[in-house]
Order: C-alpha cells, then structure tokens, then sequence
C-alpha cells in the first residue's frame, strides 16, 4: 500500500541506535559510502539512521523533499534503483544530486503494521555503480528486518495503550465492587466500548458467569457452554494452558489478583491471543467468594511482536538480551549455535555465569561501558575455549539493560591471522637475505642469522659452520659461529652447550642424522627428556637439562656441493613444537642461508687466489740508511676481483732510490696481469741507468708501443737523490714526473701537508708514446714523510675527489708524527670504509739523518747486493 505519513507529523530526527546498525549493515555489505533508514512524511524526511552524509545533513538528519529519492519508493511502493542519478528523468533535477553527492541510489520499500509503506532502507554511491542482484537482495532482506523493527515498536505502543485502556477498566469495575457499588449495566457498557469480555467465577460452586463477548473471543458459542471453567480451559493452547491455570489459583489462594496472556485454539487451527486479568472480590461475610475479571483480544498487538521474533529467531546474528541485573532474557538461534549451549542452559542465568570467560576481560569492559554510557560499543574478541571463537560484537543499551549482537567471524580472523603469519615470514625472509648478503664474513653473517631468527621464529638457535670452508662436498668438521637465546640470562649457557656439543657430536643423534642425510631431523615434543637419555652426565647433559628444550629441529645449511654448516632451531615449553608453517619458514632461511654462505665461501676462495697472485707481484721495497720505506695494499672488498692498482720501490745503479706508484685501467684478473707487465718495464727501464723519472716514462712509452700493449694506466715515478753538498746539508731532492695520477703528498713533523700538483699533468701510459713527459723536483729536510698513493684512497662514488684529496690532506695533518707503518695503517683504516669498492696501494717514505748507526725506526737493513751505500 503506497502513501506517507501525513503532512505535519513531527518526525523525529535522532539517532537510533537499532536503525543505526542496519545502515552499517548496508554500508558494510555493499559497500557504499553512504547509507540510509528513511521516514519520509507530506513534506520532509528524516533519518533515524544515517551513515556517510555530508554535513550538515548528518547532524540535521532531515531534509526537504526537494533533496529526496526515497519519496518516489514511498509513493510507488515499490523499490527504486538508478545507476546515474544525473541522466534519470525521475530525479535528474533534484537537489541531492549537489548538495548530498547522490549519483547511484538503490532503495526498498519499509511498511507499517497496517502494509502502509512509510519510509525506506537506501544505499548511496558518490559516483554511477550497476546494482547487482545480490545487491538488491540484501537490501531486500534487510530492508523487511529494518520493517519488522518499526512494525514491532508501534505493535508494542498499541499493546501497552490497549493494556492500559484495559487497565483502566479492570479498576473502574474493582472499585465499584470494593465499594458495593457495583452497576453491572454501566459496567458491561464500558467493557463493551473496549471490546472486552467479562467472567464471574464463583469459588464456592465452581461456576462460571461469561458474556458472549467472552464466549466470542474463547472460540465458543452459548450452546456449547456448560458453564464450567473447563470449557474455556479446553481451548486454551496446551503449551500456555499450565501457566493460565497457575495464575488462577495463586490469585484464588491468596485472595489477589492475576495476569495472564496466553493463545486461544480456534476451531480452524488459528490462534488468537487474549489477555485476561482477573480479582478476587469478598462475599457479604467478608470471606473471598467470587472471581470476577475481564479479557481482551491482543492478537492484532502480538502478530506483529511475533513476526518480529521471528526474524530474529531466524536471523544469521546472534541475539543475547538482558535484564538490568545483566540476567539473560531471550536467546535466539544463531546465539545457541555460537555459544554452544541450549537456551534452556542460558535462560535465567547472568551473563557472568552462562559466560565466566568474560569477566575481568574486554568483553566485560565493553559491556560495563555501554551500559554506563548509554551508547553502542562495537568490537572484535576471541572467546577461549570451550567456545574457541572469535566475535564481531555490539552491545546496544536500551531502557532494559544491553542487548548483544555478535556474529562469528572465526573464519575471517583466522584468515586475517594466517595471512599476518603469511606475511610476517616474508619479512623474515626478506630481511635475513638483505642482512646477510651484506657481509662477507661467515661470522658475522651467522651471527646475523642467529639475531634475525631469535624470537621471531625460535625461542634459541646454534649456528654452526664448516670448519674447512675451501673444501667442497661433504665436510669435515663444524664449529659454532653464533647462538641467540631469547633469555639473556640463559645466553652464557647456551654458548657453553654450543661448544660442548660439537665435541661429542657422536652424542647428539639428531645432528648426527642430520649431518649424515642432509635433510631436516625434528624432535616434536619432549625433546630434553628424549635426548638426556642418549647422553653420558657431564657438562653437555648438565647444560641441555638447563636449556630444556621442548622441541629441537635441526637443519644443514645447503651449498652447492654439500653442506656448509648447520642450523639448530629450539622452543621451549610455553611455545611449543614447531607448526608445519615454521617448518616450511626453517626451510626457506636454510636454503637462503646456506647459498649466502656458500658465497662467501667461494668469493674467500677465488679472491684470495686472485689477491695472492697480485700480491706475488708486488715485492718488499729496499731499505736505504737514511730512508724507511712502507709499503701496502688492500683489495676492494666487492666480488673476487682484483685491481691494476701497485707500487715499486728500488735502487737504481747510482744509488738513488725510485718510488713508483700506478693503476692500469680495469678491474679483473686482466688487470692485475697487464699491472704485472707494466710494472716489469718500468722495473726493468728504471734498474739499469741514471735517467730520471721522465725519461723513464718515455721509454717505457716507447717500449709499449713497440709491443703493441693495448694498456693504458696513470703512473707516477719518483726519484729521492742528493748531491754531496745536500748530503752534508741533510737534505735530498724529489724529482717526478706524472702521467695522469693522484699528486704525491709530504707530511712534514710539525704538520704541514703539501699537495705536490703541478700545472700541467701529463697522458696516461699506453695513450701517445710521443706524449710530453714533464718532471718537477723538490727539496726536502729530514724526518719528512713522502706518500705516494692511487685514487682508491680517495675517490668515493657518493662524493667527488676534491672532497676525497682535502680529506685525505686533513687525516695526514693529525697523524704527522706518527711512526711510519703506524701512520700508514691509521691512514687505511680513517680513510676506507669497511668494504672498500676499488683498490688501494700506497708507498709512503720517511727521510732520516744520515746518522751511523742506523736507526732503529728505519727496520732490516735490506739494500741490493753491489748497489752504493748512502
């Protein structure tokens, strides 16, 4: 039946808590920004319950029809769904297309009691959406609960006003029986004009006075009326029957009064519900001796109450009400499949009772809160066992105390938590490669590894590696690398139990096994007991009993050929055994573990190779009287390559001492080759004659071209001499010449770092053998330091060389001073990081008086066999 409610009526424009939850409903399975329960009159609508409205329409909860869709479904009693508001002629030039953002609208009908069609529920989408039909059929069913909801509340105003009206009868004709004053006509007019039936039961005979009205509304007829309560007993419904007769008798016992509302079977098989109310009046002598009362015809309130316990009786949500004593009152279905229990088991006891697991919990303070507040409290707990349940709960309070609805949503906590687990073991895995591929060093990655897995996926781990990690296929030993314990009271026994159980290896079946088969060995459950029995008394028995493992899984650490080592994972008794998701995890870290490893190993092996075949082609310099000489070489750190980075010191047949420093372009064994042969010219050139620095370079220019060398490489070579006079003055000379590398640096004692740069700086090696070859000299005093250096020193990809050669000249400012292999080593370990990403070499020298005997500073006296003696 279409219509509205009529012009005038004062709707109420709040919120509602009821119709509140059946927006969110709507919002939450649609899932739509906005949703609506709408009352709509002759001129307005309001919205008890309103979710996603702009303001200020969600505050106002009200709106002209102007601004409304929902009028066309009252109107037309029938559902109104639009995918694009604006290209719809019904409503294309309404205002809630701009002012409340309405583009895809689908709405359903809500009648009253009497199918009057008052209001609707509504979805509301800010931009065009194709309603499936799943859509409209949730809406659908929704929209009938919302209904029953209303049809409910007016049945109940209904009944408490017909009670009421009914009350007031009841009085009227007691008072006139108290008083003796009883006019029956008048009475049966005013029972009449409410449509109530009247009884007269006299308690000494046992018969029964009933108007027809009565007789009417009992299923009978006059014909068939004995006049015995029995007859009106007889078409009472059996399941209300025990309780109406109980009723009756108290009220006779005790000389009271009685309620009683209970179903009539109509010859058809309908019901009808009645509701009697009935006093017990004195006799003449005083002595109670009549029951007189009267019945009304309540079906038309309780049909509507019924369809409404109906639906919620069958709805897919647990229901729980509660008196204001928190005694639970109503039970529906979905509640006693969730809980476990039979209502009958719940019925009359307190929420505490029926559910102990609540208390002193966040059930309990929501609960609590909810009540206190007078507002709905919404949210998400687990149940423990025996229920082993998660819930979506809202407690709603109303004026008898809290409702709950809660639904179970075990399924989707339980994905929720697997899918964190999921993820969680991801995070792990990604940060344990991105942790370990930083390192080189198998201890280090190890004890990375150990950090990393302690407590996230263990309560203790032992990391062991291969004692002989150069050999390949199966090991021949293992020592611990790293142990992590979750307790750090328990980590000094645990490293104690680390070292003592690979000395009785053949002890420990379990890293026995898993050495001798390479796979996964697992003890589940027990694991101390289980292993104490294996093991003689003594520190690694004593140690395991301290450590109490419950379960122990151990895993190798595959590499390539082989095993390079093993990881042994422990809980203990609170964690418990390991799921077969941390299975599948362990086997993932070991994999990825074991190849990191393995890495390392071969990177070890192939760069010490190639890093020992560079460095026998780099030999110790000489050592004249008033020269110390140091010399030194570091590697870069990435991959196993070698540089084309080297050094050379030696006399030459005049006595003068040649300082060289070079880098051949390239970074491979290729490299460090063509360094050994260009070290081998410049040797060979500079050994044999008195030339200086640049007519060795021209020569050694000449010398590649003539071999055709495809190489190219800065070279700088140095020449310390003196004359006579300079030796008694205790001074020397530096002559160089430069083809395209780092300018030389002195140290002098106070401090003073010179950058020897010159103006123009010549071609690298190997460009044009015809390439000017310029040299500059320099004199220099006593106890200076010269230090001759390739750009891995300081050049840095994150910085250019400018800030690298000003760095390099403030370290050597403070360490001047410093005796010369210390000064080298501090001047290393300021200026690399820790994995440096080219090579370095380095020569560095000091002058010393030309004192006898020779100082001690100056080390092994170690000068080429027939060369001068300074």
């Amino acid at each position: 039946m279409t219509g509205s409610l009529p012009a005038g009526t004062a709707l109420p424009a709040q919120s509602d808590a009821a119709f509140e939850r059946f927006a969110r409903l709507v919002r939450r399975q649609l899932d739509v920004p906005v949703a609506l329960v709408t009352m709509v009159s002759a001129d307005e609508q309001v919205f008890p319950g309103a979710l996603g409205l702009p303001e200020p329409w969600q505050s106002t909860r009200r709106t002209p029809l102007s601004h409304s869709f929902c009028q066309h479904v009252v109107r037309s009693a029938a559902p109104l769904v639009i995918t694009d508001a604006r290209t719809d002629p019904l409503v294309a030039d309404n205002l809630a297309i701009p002012d409340l953002h309405v583009i895809a609208y689908a709405g359903v009908p809500m009648t009253d009691a009497d199918g009057q069609v008052v209001g609707s529920l509504c979805a509301i989408d800010s931009r065009p959406r194709e309603w499936r039909d799943e859509d409209l059929a949730v809406l659908t069913d929704l929209a009938e609960a919302c209904a029953s909801e209303l049809r409910m509340r007016a049945a109940q105003l209904r009944a408490d006003a017909a009670v009421a009206r009914a009350e007031e009868s009841a009085a009227h004709a007691r008072q006139l029986l108290a008083e003796r004053e009883f006019d029956r006509s008048r009475w049966l007019l005013a029972l009449h004009a409410g449509q109530a039936g009247t009884f007269d039961l006299d308690l000494a005979t046992g018969a029964l006075t009933a108007d027809d009205r009565l007789l009417e509304l009992s299923g009978m007829d006059r014909a068939g009326f004995s006049g015995r309560p029995e007859d009106v007993y007889a078409h009472v419904h059996p399941d209300d029957l025990a309780d109406v007769v109980a009723a009756v008798q108290h009220a006779v016992d005790t000389g009271g009064t009685y309620d009683a509302e209970y179903r009539i079977v109509l010859a058809d098989g309908a019901h009808r519900w009645l509701a009697a109310r009935g006093q017990v009046v004195g006799g003449g002598d005083g002595v109670g001796s009549r029951l007189v009362g009267v019945v009304h015809d309540t079906t038309a309130q309780r049909e509507p109450l019924t369809l409404a316990a109906q639906a919620v009786e069958s709805m897919a949500v647990g229901f729980l009400a509660m008196d204001t004593d928190w005694v639970i009152t109503h039970v529906n279905a979905e509640a006693e499949r969730i809980a476990g229990f039979p209502r009958e088991k719940l019925l009359g006891r307190t929420l505490w009772e029926a559910f102990p697991a609540t208390v002193g919990t966040e059930f309990e303070d929501h609960y609590r809160r909810a009540a206190g507040t007078g507002q709905p409290v919404s949210f998400d707990a687990y149940y423990p066992q025996p229920l082993d349940v998660w819930v979506e709960v809202r407690a709603v309070p109303n004026p008898a105390a809290v409702a709950l609805h809660f639904v179970d949503v075990t399924a989707r906590a339980s994905a929720q938590q697997q899918a964190e687990r999921a993820a969680g073991r991801e995070r792990l895995l990604g940060r344990i490669t991105e942790e370990l591929v930083g390192t080189l060093d198998a201890d280090e990655a190890a004890d990375r590894l150990a950090r990393l897995l302690v407590p996230a996926l263990t309560d203790w781990c032992i990391v062991t590696l291969s004692v002989d990690d150069q050999a390949a296929g199966v090991r021949r030993g293992l020592r611990p690398a790293a142990a992590q314990h979750a307790d750090p009271a328990m980590q000094e026994i645990l490293d104690s139990y680390a070292q003592v159980r690979l000395a009785a290896v053949s002890d420990d079946a379990v890293l026995k096994r898993a050495m001798r088969t390479g796979q996964l060995q697992l003890l589940d459950a027990n694991a101390t007991a289980r292993a104490l029995t294996r093991l003689t008394p003594g520190p690694m028995h004593d140690a395991l009993r301290a450590l109490a493992p419950e379960a122990v899984v151990v895993l190798p650490l595959p590499g390539r050929d082989g095993s390079v080592g093993m990881l042994t994972l422990a809980n203990g008794t609170d964690r418990g055994g390991f799921s077969a998701e941390d299975l599948v995890t362990a086997r993932h870290v070991a994999a990825r573990a074991g190849l990191v490893l393995d890495n390392a190993r071969l990177f070890r092996q192939q760069r010490g190779l190639a890093e020992g075949f560079q460095r026998s082609l780099l030999t110790a310099p000489p050592e004249p009287d008033h020269l110390q000489i140091a010399v030194r070489y570091v590697p870069a750190a990435q991959s196993a390559e070698v540089g084309g980075d080297w050094y050379d010191a030696f006399m030459q047949p005049g006595g003068a001492t040649q300082l060289v420093i070079g880098d051949v372009v390239g970074h491979d064994v290729a490299a460090a080759a063509a360094m050994g042969q260009i070290r081998s010219i410049v040797r060979t050139i500079g050994a044999l004659d008195h030339d200086g620095p640049a007519a060795v370079l021209r020569q050694v220019g000449q010398v590649m071209e003539t071999l055709q060398s495809p190489i190219l490489a800065t070279t700088l070579i140095a020449r310390l001499e003196q004359t006579d006079a300079e030796r008694e003055a205790g001074l020397t000379r530096l002559r160089w010449s430069n083809a395209g590398h780092p300018p030389p640096m002195t140290i002098a004692s106070d401090g003073t770092v010179t950058a020897l740069t010159t103006e123009h700086t010549d071609l690298l090696l190997g460009v044009d053998a015809a390439a000017v070859r310029r040299e500059s000299q320099v004199t220099l005093g006593r106890d200076v330091v010269v230090l001759l250096y390739t750009d891995g020193l300081v050049e840095r990809r994150n910085s250019d060389l400018d800030a690298g050669t000003a760095r390099l000249e403030a370290v050597l400012a403070e360490l001047a001073g410093r005796e010369l292999d210390e000064l080298c080593d501090e001047l290393l370990a300021r200026m690399l990081p820790d994995a440096p990403d080219d090579d370095v070499a380095l020569v560095a020298v000091r002058l010393h008086p030309q004192d006898r005997p020779r100082p001690p500073e100056a080390g092994p006296h170690r000068v080429p066999p027939g060369f001068p003696v300074d």
